[in-house]
């Protein structure tokens, strides 16, 4: 066993879904994802109810509430 396997662990970023060896030490603390600098806990298990699959349902139910918000705004083109 490597010295590396026994000081860090793996662990995806809930929100970019990127994998990232994160120290020991840094268990039940708050880090930030360097891909996309979402603020997360360090956990050796994902949170209940969050699975990487559902990455592309997330992503879709943000473009969607992003899309709802824009719909009262007008846009003024003049040509």
């Amino acid at each position: 066993m490597t010295n590396a396997a026994l000081t860090h662990f793996v662990q995806e970023c809930p929100t970019c879904g990127r994998r990232l060896q994160v120290r020991v030490s840094l268990l039940g603390r708050s880090i930030g994802c360097p891909h996309c600098q979402a603020e997360f806990v360090a956990s050796l298990r994902s949170e209940p109810g969050v699975q990487s699959n559902d990455l592309l349902a997330r992503a879709e139910m943000l473009l969607n509430s992003s899309e709802s918000s824009e719909v009262g705004r007008s846009l003024d083109v003049s040509l």
